[in-house]
């Protein structure tokens, strides 16, 4: 999604930044602050399309991700105002039928408690528990003044990082007498079922009953992982998150390949894999990624995707994603 501006160098600075000692494009969550334009129309095409919730642009708006370009003193800001970006594009769209959300994302860092990132050094660690949990503390309070909805732990690879990042959730819920709903994402990349530092099942489900987490989500690209997320407490709803881009994995190709008819082909085919939850009555929330990326390079018809999420069973709820709108 924001790719697809073909953003420069400079449109990344913005006028503020123009004159920033080190290079940064790639910075998607600056972007809040020099194109927040450009993010409000990306929130706007999820819920045209039916989103009930939208993440804020905020995947990368911790200290410790910052600190790649220098902006780690920016945190708060970007938090704060992609917050506000989403909840003022969120207002827009709701109605007494069918109000609209804001997840304020909190993602994983770049960096993970439980692994050295030298091969030599076994017991190194780039960071610690109590670091993590202040830049999570700084991140969460910038989303809650925003006008975040739900606080959207994403991305999970290492349960010490979700503790961290859930510490210091509730950590702030205790000190500024706030509480939000809380879901957790976690990704799986292996073909055991199992994520790094992650485990299977019961490790994955106690994330969620510690923090009395809304959801818990699977992101998942392989069907039979299905088959072992099912157990994650009575309380929990279960999102099974079909990644687009499964068949594509299958093939080595990406999007934009040249052949329209090729990329069409797998784009439907994909759509049709996802839309098999939204027909199923036992799942209460499905999260759908990168659909709106499909249609705005006219892969899939728009008013076939307001169709089908429409006549999706009642209880259910949908979130659109890519990466943090991008």
């Amino acid at each position: 999604m924001i790719q697809k501006h073909k953003l420069t160098e400079q449109d990344y600075r913005g006028e503020r930044f123009k004159d920033w000692y080190v290079l940064v494009q790639g910075n998607n969550d600056l972007l809040s602050l020099t194109q927040p334009q450009i993010i409000k129309d990306i929130h706007k095409d999820y819920l045209k399309v039916g989103a009930d919730i939208i993440e804020t642009n905020t995947f990368n708006a911790t200290r410790t991700s910052m600190s790649d370009y220098k902006m780690e003193a920016l945190a708060y800001e970007i938090n704060l105002e992609s917050a506000e970006i989403a909840y003022q594009v969120a207002d827009e769209f709701s109605s007494a039928e069918k109000p609209r959300f804001v997840a304020g994302v909190i993602g994983p860092t770049s960096r993970t408690c439980s692994l050295s990132p030298d091969v030599n050094d076994p017991g190194f660690r780039n960071v610690t528990f109590d670091e993590l949990v202040d830049v999570y503390i700084e991140s969460t309070r910038g989303l809650i003044k925003g006008g975040a909805d739900i606080i959207l732990i994403e991305t999970i690879f290492d349960t010490l990082n979700a503790k961290a990042a859930i510490f210091a959730v509730e950590q702030v819920f205790e000190d500024d007498n706030v509480e939000l709903p809380i879901m957790i994402s976690s990704t799986i990349t292996d073909t055991s079922g199992r994520a790094p530092c992650l485990g299977k099942g019961k490790s994955s489900s106690a994330l969620g009953m510690i923090c009395r987490a809304l959801g818990y989500g699977m992101n998942i690209g392989i069907a039979k992982f299905l088959k072992g997320t099912q157990d994650t407490g009575e309380d929990i709803f279960l999102a099974k998150q079909p990644n687009v881009q499964t068949a594509l994995m299958k093939t080595g190709f990406t999007w934009d390949t040249q052949d329209k008819a090729f990329d069409t082909k797998i784009a439907v085919k994909t759509w049709s894999e996802a839309g098999k939850y939204l027909t199923n009555q036992s799942i209460d929330l499905v999260v759908l990624d990168e659909l709106t990326y499909m249609i705005n390079y006219k892969y899939l018809d728009e008013q076939k995707i307001l169709d089908v999420l429409a006549d999706r069973p009642k209880n259910q709820h949908v979130i659109i994603t890519g990466r943090a709108a991008s």
